[in-house]
């Protein structure tokens, strides 16, 4: 209650940035969430959490219930505007393209973590020498977010040699976790997922999509492939 007041305070002082982990790092990946909450402070960036957290709406839009996703629209707008604020950062791609197209939001920038690290990248420690990687590109953020530089420029000056899957950029095979199949039909997604990772010319990938991340690192079992969240190697 005490933080929520102290909240509320600085709200009516100015403009705040809000790092908005999404459900599925919020609620299944905290040490996801606690590491992009380090970088930002490790970059200098101040932010804030919101206390009345609500989904941006997507999943239940997919399923069709298009009253409860504008309920959670209208919530989430009112919640913005109760704490002031005027920039989003998230490291989910699916709330990134929902808040940035779908929402309409006047007033606020709404950026994908990958975008904000890049325009940071002197800031970025190179802890890895030449290091071969492949990058995989989430849907949501590539084909209907357009990012596709900024995680690359990202990975290199983090270290890593980046190499590219056959399918990539606007051309990029979906993990298979996407889309409700993951719940739907588990193991489909799982198959999509092995098809994924048996295109990797070297023995690590890496994806700033937490969908992508849980859906390829539960595939890449005894294939000797490593899956990593674009936080775990930047730390």
């Amino acid at each position: 209650m005490v933080f929520k007041k102290i909240l509320e305070k600085v709200a009516s002082l100015g403009g705040n940035t809000a790092y908005y982990p999404g459900c599925l790092t919020k609620f299944a990946g905290k040490r996801i969430e606690e590491n992009y909450k380090k970088i930002l402070t490790k970059l200098g960036i101040e932010y804030i959490m919101l206390p009345e957290f609500r989904c941006c709406g997507n999943p239940v839009l997919a399923a069709g219930y298009k009253k409860d996703y504008d309920k959670l629209l209208s919530e989430n707008k009112a919640i913005f505007k109760k704490y002031s604020i005027k920039r989003i950062i998230t490291n989910c791609p699916t709330c990134y393209r929902v808040f940035r197209d779908e929402y309409q939001l006047k007033g606020i920038e709404v950026l994908h973590m990958t975008q904000v690290l890049d325009r940071h990248l002197s800031q970025i420690e190179k802890k890895h020498d030449k290091e071969k990687i492949c990058y995989h590109d989430p849907c949501h953020l590539g084909r209907h977010g357009g990012v596709y530089n900024e995680p690359r420029r990202v990975l290199r000056q983090a270290g890593f040699t980046v190499l590219e899957l056959p399918d990539c950029k606007e051309d990029s095979m979906c993990c298979g976790g996407g889309g409700g199949l993951s719940s739907n039909d588990h193991a489909l997604a799982q198959k999509i997922a092995k098809i994924r990772l048996a295109q990797c010319s070297t023995s690590q990938i890496v994806t700033p999509c937490p969908m992508c991340y849980k859906n390829l690192k539960e595939a890449s079992r005894g294939s000797g492939i490593t899956v990593y969240e674009l936080s775990e190697v930047l730390l």
